[in-house]
């Protein structure tokens, strides 16, 4: 993939917290040793030095020294930011883009893999949601710029080689979105770090503290139940979030990586009350042996096994969750059984599937970029899922 005299750029949207997405990009850091770093800005302190390593190039407006809680102000300016990184000099770009780093302009003839977690959310399926609760002159400010962003993600979709969806539920977006086709590839999930264990009397909520997660419906589903919930995770709802819990509701913030085997391996479930693209967190529970009682939606219908590693509910507020969990026996749940289906997203299935897509581009076997390419063959249905 990386031959004598090639040269290959990374390129994901912002490196200012470890999230899902930035895991994924350290994987394609680790396919891709020898390759420089772009991003549109970085926090080495946020990353916990995970890319201490490698030369992170940033855009111009790491001169502001944005941070996991500051860089949202800036988000008007990222596309034209990042068109400006200068690519020339490269062969191969492979982005992780869900937001604006599918948009780098690559050299004339260069192969640009995107591997995408979502199109712009803001602007594509969650607009309507971003806008909804404004007052009338902000909605009409923001709806005039998200209409602008979507005139500029068609025209930078043009410019990818081939993109790879995380899961079918964002091929079926790239598609709508782009005219888009593309092979799926599930994202790398380290399952190795988890295994069974004592369970407690506690679920879990493993998120972003972001609105469209909705941990809102989690922390009232449980404020009726009574049940103890650990939330996992920061962000801007936090405060929110806090003001309407109940006693038996603890929020734990950002965690160190050896800290969330011990809680997913000890909880009864993880509760996923959002529809997630993919959702790592669904596959590290079950890999922890632990079922996901989770929306019947989005990535968990490719992930978890109905009535066998957990259990997927209709409706979207806090009473039908609610209902799940009283009518869920997770001590039903073989721990075995969901650890074999978390196998299934080890990372050496992303690296095989990966390396799949990129060498076929690279070696002229695609289709190169156009509104009906047609999709990856797969030699493996588990590395990399074709999209017809």
């Amino acid at each position: 993939m990386h031959g004598p005299g090639r040269r290959t750029a990374l390129v994901h949207d912002f490196l200012v917290a470890t999230r899902g997405a930035e895991r994924v990009f350290e994987a394609l850091c680790e396919l891709f040793p020898e390759a420089d770093v772009f991003t549109g800005v970085y926090d080495p302190r946020g990353t916990e030095g995970r890319f201490a390593h490698r030369q992170v190039q940033a855009t111009y407006l790491q001169r502001l020294r944005p941070n996991a809680r500051t860089f949202r102000a800036l988000l008007p300016l990222y596309p034209r930011a990042i068109e400006a990184l200068d690519l020339s000099g490269y062969d191969l770009v492979v982005s992780s883009s869900s937001a604006w780093a599918h948009g780098v302009r690559p050299a004339p003839g260069a192969v640009h893999v995107c591997y995408c977690h979502n199109p712009f959310r803001y602007a594509w399926n969650g607009l309507e949601a971003t806008l909804a609760g404004r007052d009338p002159v902000s909605r009409a400010v923001l709806r005039e710029l998200f209409e602008r962003w979507r005139e500029w993600d068609l025209g930078a979709s043009r410019r990818v080689t081939r993109y790879v969806a995380n899961s079918h539920v964002t091929r079926e977006r790239l598609e709508r979105c782009f005219g888009r086709e593309a092979p799926v590839v599930y994202p790398p999930v380290a399952v190795d770090r988890f295994s069974p264990r004592p369970v407690g009397e506690h679920y879990v909520a493993l998120s972003e503290l972001m609105p469209h997660k909705r941990v809102d419906v989690a922390v009232a589903a449980f404020n009726r139940l009574r049940l103890p919930l650990v939330v996992i995770g920061d962000g801007p709802d936090a405060r929110r979030l806090q003001r309407m819990a109940g006693p038996t509701v603890r929020f734990a913030g950002r965690v160190r990586d050896e800290q969330v085997p011990e809680l997913l391996g000890s909880a009864r479930a993880l509760v996923v009350p959002a529809a997630e693209e993919f959702g790592i967190a669904a596959v590290e529970a079950q890999a922890a042996g632990r079922p996901v009682i989770g929306l019947r939606a989005g990535g968990l219908l490719e992930t978890v096994l109905e009535g066998r590693t957990g259990t997927l509910f209709e409706g979207e507020d806090a009473d039908a969750l609610a209902e799940a969990v009283r009518a869920f026996d997770p001590a039903a749940i073989d721990p075995r059984e969901c650890v074999s289906q978390a196998a299934r997203f080890a990372p050496e299935r992303f690296a095989k599937g990966m390396r799949q897509v990129v060498s076929a581009e690279q070696a002229g076997a695609l289709t190169t970029p156009a509104p009906t390419a047609q999709p990856a063959v797969a030699a493996d249905d588990h590395a990399v899922v074709p999209s017809g």
